[in-house]
């Protein structure tokens, strides 16, 4: 039934018992219309006080917190309450979803490498990540609503933000440490900033790394090609005795190797930088690995050293084999050019507690300073430059063995110390290194199946 048919319904309930209200005190009073007057009155009555109580209910309900169901009466009020409640769950619900949508787009925000900073028009912070509180030193709950240019001093920045011209970004020192941040500033709504912040310090860092790349590899080249004019210049225009020509040609060779050198390892960097990292299927002894770098380095000592070599492993590693042999090989022969005559220089391997396989080169020669140290690694980096050329170094060697390492999962150590020689190790991770015989006994399995 619905509220309309209930009210009629009362309606028609009241009336009967007004008229049997009156018929009843018609017979006691004697006085038919003041009898019709008071049954009259008390069905009005009774219906007021019925829709008093049921408003009063509902009334209550709603002063509440509307935690609880709203009155389950019936008739109008109950329906009135059903529709109320109704309307307010709904927007409940709507706000839920709301403040979820909300904490989920704050939340990837958040988990945004950049800084972001939200501004009202008035330059107070309305919100900001972690990332943006560190690079600009505040703290994401008590710096809220403050002017952003109270508590960011830069007068670049406060200059940048009030001139209102975001087509480029602004480059500012990163107040918590040596590095740079570039910011940007991004209008929207009505007069709202969005401020975005990324810490570039590792590209300026890689841009500046190929700048100074670029300038080494035209210097290195330079060098020679300088040589090799200048020589080609003399034999053109002066009269050269026999061994002077000899002399001149040995010099030329000598460039020349140098610049083949040169390019052939950074096609060899290039190479390895482009190409995909070696797979885990492709078996080398280590006996055998050693043993090859360890007659090249007999071979290009010729007897000016002390040179032994362990390679009693019985152990084999997972990789590229030219990759591997060249690290290694690049290691021996740095050891045998910058080794004085007479020096030792030893080659061997070590399996550490946890698995992991290092193939080390010791020798006796000067050492090398502990600055130099996190720097040898670096293209074209030189302790001594001038002694390097003189041995014939590209000063890209160890870069060529430290991404070879990384390829395949392993790292290049160093330890030195000046007066004392050198140790150059490479770490392979022990998910590369297996026994023959366990090799041996999957090869077997492998072949019954």
């Amino acid at each position: 039934m619905s509220w309309i048919g209930f009210r009629i319904f009362l309606a028609l309930v009241a009336i009967g018992l007004g008229a049997l209200i009156s018929l009843l005190l018609q017979d006691w009073l004697k006085m038919p219309v003041v009898a019709n007057l008071i049954g009259v009155a008390s069905a009005s009555l009774g219906l007021l006080v019925l829709d008093g109580v049921r408003g009063h209910r509902l009334l209550s309900w709603l002063r509440g917190n509307q935690e609880s169901s709203a009155p389950r009466d019936t008739g109008l009020w109950g329906e009135l309450g059903y529709r109320v409640e109704r309307a307010l769950r709904l927007r409940e619900q709507a706000l839920a979803r709301e403040r979820l949508q909300l904490q989920q787009f704050l939340s990837a925000i958040e988990a945004s490498p950049n800084g972001v900073l939200m501004l009202d028009t008035q330059d107070q912070i309305q919100w900001c990540n972690r990332v943006a509180a560190d690079h600009f030193s505040l703290d994401p709950q008590r710096d809220l609503l403050q002017r952003v240019t109270n508590l960011v001093r830069s007068p670049t920045f406060v200059d940048y933000l009030h001139q209102g011209l975001y087509t480029e970004p602004l480059m500012l020192p990163n107040p918590r440490g040596p590095g740079s941040l570039s910011v940007i500033v991004r209008c929207y709504a009505d007069g709202l900033r969005l401020v975005l912040s990324q810490d570039v310090t590792e590209r300026e860092r890689a841009e500046a790394m190929r700048r100074d790349f670029v300038a080494n590899v035209s210097h290195e080249i330079r060098t020679p090609l300088t040589v090799l004019t200048g020589f080609i210049e003399t034999m053109g225009s002066l009269p050269l005795t026999e061994a002077e020509r000899k002399r001149v040609i040995v010099l030329m060779e000598q460039q020349t190797q140098r610049m083949l050198t040169l390019v052939s390892d950074l096609l060899t960097l290039a190479q390895l930088e482009g190409s995909p990292r070696p797979g885990g299927d492709r078996w080398i002894t280590v006996d055998g690995l050693l043993a090859r770098v360890s007659a090249d380095a007999v071979a290009l000592s010729a007897g000016r050293h002390r040179i032994s070599c362990e390679a009693k492993s019985q152990l084999e590693i997972a990789g590229n084999e030219s990759e591997l042999l060249s690290a290694i090989g690049n290691l021996a022969t740095n050891a045998v050019r910058y080794t004085p005559d007479g020096g030792a220089i030893d080659i061997g391997w070590r399996l550490q507690a946890d698995g992991c396989l290092q193939l080390w080169v010791h020798d006796t020669g000067p050492g090398i300073a502990k600055e130099h140290l996190p720097r040898l690694a670096e293209r074209f980096y030189r302790v001594d430059g001038s002694r390097s050329r003189e041995t014939g170094g590209t000063g890209l060697g160890l870069s060529i063995v430290k991404h070879v390492m990384q390829r395949h999962g392993g790292s290049l150590q160093i330890e030195s110390e000046l007066g004392r020689g050198s140790d150059f190790a490479l770490l392979l991770p022990a998910v590369r290194v297996r026994a023959i015989a366990i090799a041996e006994t999957e090869t077997s399995a492998a072949a019954s199946r």
